[in-house]
């Protein structure tokens, strides 16, 4: 929705609880205690109550909101600002926007949208046709490797690697683009080396084991075969790498252009939290309006643990 359409229906703090309510009850309320799953609502309260138990939880219980002293209208308002855009949203300029004095609570809430994105994406695997690769980002130097001597190239203490994979269908090529396949999905996976024991375990957890694998000739790739129907390993110059792995390349080279445009620099250990918005967006590219709604589905089945309480 526009943002004339957004400010029409959630117009008040009010707005915002009652359209929560129909996504829960929509959705399903699960009692934490005991499990049933058959409530009433107490409108005295705002809050609902198991018929089984009794037991009484807030209309943000268990959800991505669990705990937060927000109002549902800031949360509401960052899940539109998310979805309207194919760019990101950077806390300090949310902060504007809500006119809120404090900048932790604000940064908090978008990582907590962010976290909520990869959860439901981790429920999904990529299948069929999957081009693979690594990616390297620039972020900030770990705090138990500043004061050293800064190494180069990808092994520097400023990159972050990053398994990128990209599941594909074969497409007909046009005049505007000469590729030769069409690209579904994407997973980008922040990871700590480059050993074939971690990256097995992601291909383990992330593609279907009846897929077909396309990637580079790296000795970390040895084992796909015994993981995947089929492992094709190519010995790639390095240009020509944007031929037979387009769209890895190209989800890297986006994703680098969206974090330049929006933040300074990033910490490690917050960088999979932006490239789960990345490719939360970039799966659900085709459902315009609907993105909104999907997002605040994902909130209600994600309860909050970020680490930082707001």
């Amino acid at each position: 929705m526009n943002l004339i359409d957004f400010t029409k229906e959630f117009p008040n703090e009010e707005a915002c609880e009652r359209k929560l309510k129909v996504y829960r009850v929509r959705e399903g309320v699960v009692c934490p205690k005991c499990g049933c799953v058959h409530h009433y609502w107490k409108n005295d309260k705002k809050c609902f109550e198991c018929k089984q138990c009794r037991y009484r939880q807030s209309l943000t219980a268990n959800t991505v909101m669990h705990g937060s002293q927000l109002p549902l209208l800031y949360w509401f308002t960052a899940i539109h600002l998310l979805t309207s855009t194919k760019k990101s949203f950077s806390a300090s300029e949310l902060q504007r926007q809500l006119g809120h004095k404090n900048y932790m609570p604000i940064w908090a809430m978008l990582h907590k949208l962010r976290i909520a994105m990869g959860k439901r994406d981790e429920r999904y695997t990529l299948k069929n046709m999957v081009e693979l690769d690594e990616g390297f980002f620039t972020t900030e130097v770990p705090d138990d490797e500043k004061g050293k001597p800064l190494k180069k190239g990808r092994g520097s203490q400023r990159k972050t690697k990053v398994l990128v994979m990209a599941e594909t269908v074969e497409g007909n090529p046009t005049k505007k683009s000469h590729k030769h396949t069409a690209v579904k999905h994407i997973k980008m996976i922040v990871i700590d080396n480059l050993s074939s024991e971690t990256i097995d375990g992601k291909v383990k957890d992330n593609i279907e084991s009846s897929s077909t694998i396309i990637s580079d000739h790296s000795t970390s790739y040895a084992n796909f075969k015994s993981i995947v129907a089929s492992h094709r390993p190519q010995v790639i110059p390095k240009d020509q790498v944007g031929q037979i792995l387009p769209w890895v390349h190209i989800a890297i080279s986006n994703a680098k252009r969206l974090f330049l445009d929006v933040y300074h620099d990033i910490c490690p250990g917050y960088i999979q939290n932006y490239l789960s918005e990345f490719c939360w967006k970039f799966n659900r590219r085709t459902m315009g309006d609907e993105m909104f709604d999907r997002l605040v589905v994902a909130g209600l089945g994600y309860k909050n643990s970020f680490r930082y309480n707001i």
